[in-house]
């Protein structure tokens, strides 16, 4: 084995290993903070539109087994509404007042089983944007509470499911 000598040019690492936490998140292939929070605000419109579905929902229910559903979904709702209002916050963003297009299309059926089923359609399509987007979240605390609402979900399509079928 030679010794290097001084004519030997110095090899310098531009970006050591050891420094790729320091990356931006994007960079990474995260979603960026603006994305995130634009992520967080589209759940936080579809949540609002499906409690307050929700709560119409119970009263049109008048005591039958959707009453205890929507009630359920209505609670769940609102946890989730808290919950992504906080990170939309602490991402430096403002929540969205907005509600989501649910709610219209949801109001417009007349029959109480259409308006579940809808319901239980926008509940699935918040499903899949929390499946689309968990991989790409970086934060751990943030992640781990869009997977609990993502079973959530899950829970509450299921059980919608069975509870239309029973009254069809």
């Amino acid at each position: 084995m030679t010794k290097p000598s001084n004519d030997d040019a110095t090899i310098e690492v531009s970006s050591p290993a050891c420094s790729m936490h320091e990356a931006d998140d994007a960079y990474m292939g995260f979603l960026g903070k603006d994305e995130l929070t634009a992520l967080l605000n589209e759940l936080l419109e579809a949540e609002r539109a499906a409690g307050r579905v929700a709560i119409e929902s119970t009263h049109a229910a008048g005591g039958s087994p959707i009453t205890e559903l929507a009630r359920m979904i209505q609670r769940d709702e609102a946890r989730w509404r808290a919950m992504l209002i906080q990170h939309i916050v602490a991402l430096g963003g403002t929540p969205s007042s907005k509600v989501g297009a649910l709610y219209d299309k949801a109001t417009a059926a007349a029959d109480l089983g259409e308006r579940i089923a809808l319901l239980n359609r926008g509940q699935g399509w918040v499903a899949q944007k929390l499946r689309e987007a968990l991989p790409r979240v970086r934060d751990d605390r943030l992640r781990a509470d869009l997977a609990e609402m993502l079973r959530s979900h899950e829970d509450n399509t299921a059980l919608a499911d069975g509870v239309v079928a029973r009254n069809s």
